[in-house]
């Protein structure tokens, strides 16, 4: 099966829906299959087997991922927010290509040798006949250790992922998603192909700013949303800032890094009649591997049992068609609360980069994070194996440590990272941001840790900051605080 099968079928069953755009007049499902055809004949009749977009979301994202798709060629989204030398360097990686940039970003990448601009053709065009096995959508990782690999998704890979995932046209007519994760990321690929399935129309915020996001959200009567977590903690200030409400919200999925569970808490509280879902997922695997859902929160939140209420703080359980176990380093399965690598397998899985199959002879794929299952299968992240603190041979999970801090009255975020030691090789090094209005002690920080776990995993040192770095997808950047320290 191929993506262009998602479309074909939503534009035969639901043509006059509106597929992308304002709920008074946006590009409906057989609008939506003829842009895609033209950008097709433009890209066959051009002889050009890869599409880059390097802008901001935009509507006429969905009808240039299947368009890629109807040609046979690969869409790459690439990260508009880089570096001119690191931009120019992805984007020559995939050439020869055709590109549809922002007028700011074209600047940027002028010049550089097989790149063209895309001229859409005519629809009506012969279009050749998609080999489900080839590659849909290659995307490049964030390059946080070195070059961006570049992640290759099959067809068949994403379809499963869609598939399993969602009920063809169980949308109803008057839902609407609300998008303002960046084409790039594997959540923006996610939701055009989830969405169109689901034939539930799509509303682009090109991007993310809190009151923004609200106000479009109120206007288009949006009922479903994904964000990551920082976007989270902003929204729910402008709406206690201004007294909005969310009516028409129905659903909010958030992942792409850790939440603090005392933001999930309020976010529950202050909209109860939406359903809150964390998905854990990567590019690797086509989006979610693991979900925890409404119930779960709800459960969790209203529960007095601690195995039920500590699990508002994990990922929740592997999804239907994936197997997911925790391993040692031996690659040894390990039981339930002990903590190892997360490795994966199923039609979803990818695993693949530059053409290299990273999974194993029985298609296990090693995610690089590391975790724990409880006794009922509920996954809990404690974050990338880099990130573990080897404290004199002791090895420390800073999601354990960030925990108990966040419990915590005086502190809104934090980050633990090692800190290089004569002594002990790492030391436990704990970057914290003040709830508003409060001054801290970091000795008293300090012994908060200490009188809840071993002493070794007490912070020798604590900075108090007013943020912390975040990537604009949410993910934590802890390599830029191991680098302060360093300084």
């Amino acid at each position: 099966m191929n993506l262009t099968l998602l479309l074909d079928m939503a534009a035969d069953t639901a043509g006059d829906r509106i597929a992308v755009g304002s709920r008074r007049g946006g590009r409906t499902f057989a609008a939506l299959r003829e842009q895609a055809h033209a950008v097709a004949v433009g890209l066959r009749g051009a002889g050009l087997e890869r599409l880059v977009l390097a802008a901001e979301n935009t509507d006429d994202l969905p009808g240039l991922v299947f368009g890629s798709a109807y040609a046979g060629a690969v869409f790459t989204a690439v990260n508009y927010r880089l570096a001119d030398d690191r931009l120019r360097s992805v984007v020559q990686r995939c050439t020869p290509a055709a590109v549809v940039a922002d007028e700011r970003t074209a600047a940027r990448i002028a010049g550089i040798d097989g790149l063209a601009p895309l001229t859409a053709g005519r629809p009506g065009a012969e279009l050749p006949v998609v080999d489900s096995a080839g590659v849909a959508i290659a995307l490049f990782t964030s390059g946080t250790s070195g070059d961006p690999k570049t992640v290759l998704l099959r067809h068949t890979n994403l379809t499963s992922y869609v598939i399993s995932t969602t009920e063809f046209l169980a949308a109803d007519e008057g839902e609407a998603a609300l998008v303002s994760v960046p084409p790039y990321h594997i959540a923006g690929m996610a939701a055009v192909l989830s969405n169109v399935y689901l034939g539930r129309r799509m509303v682009y915020l090109p991007a993310f700013e809190a009151a923004e996001w609200v106000r479009i959200a109120r206007e288009e009567e949006i009922t479903h949303a994904m964000i990551v977590p920082t976007m989270l903690a902003r929204i729910l200030d402008v709406l206690e800032g201004s007294g909005t409400r969310l009516p028409h919200l129905r659903h909010l999925s958030y992942g792409g890094g850790r939440m603090p569970q005392p933001v999930v808490r309020r976010a529950l509280e202050l909209l109860p009649d939406v359903d809150f879902v964390n998905a854990y997922g990567l590019t690797e695997t086509s989006s979610t591997i693991a979900l925890l859902g409404p119930e779960d929160h709800r459960a969790a939140l209203s529960g007095t049992h601690p195995d039920v209420t500590a699990r508002l703080g994990s990922v929740g359980r592997a999804l239907p068609g994936v197997d997911l176990e925790i391993r040692d380093a031996h690659g040894h399965r390990l039981a339930p609360g002990l903590t190892g690598e997360i490795v994966v397998r199923g039609d979803q899985v990818a695993g693949e980069y530059d053409g290299n199959d990273a999974k194993d002879a029985e298609g296990w794929f090693r995610t690089n994070d590391h975790g724990y299952l409880d006794a009922a299968g509920y996954l809990f992240i404690d974050g990338r194996a880099d990130d573990v603190i080897v404290r004199g041979g002791e090895n420390l999970s800073p999601g354990e440590i960030e925990d108990v801090l966040l419990q915590h009255p005086g502190v809104a975020e934090v980050a633990v990272v090692g800190m290089p030691s004569e002594e002990w090789g790492e030391t436990v090094a704990a970057f914290v941001v003040p709830t508003v209005g409060t001054e801290l002690d970091v000795d008293d920080v300090r012994d908060f840790v200490r009188s809840r776990l071993r002493s070794s995993r007490a912070p020798e040192v604590v900075h108090v900051r007013e943020d912390l770095p975040y990537s604009e997808t949410g993910k934590l950047l802890r390599r830029e605080l191991r680098a302060e320290l360093q300084r």
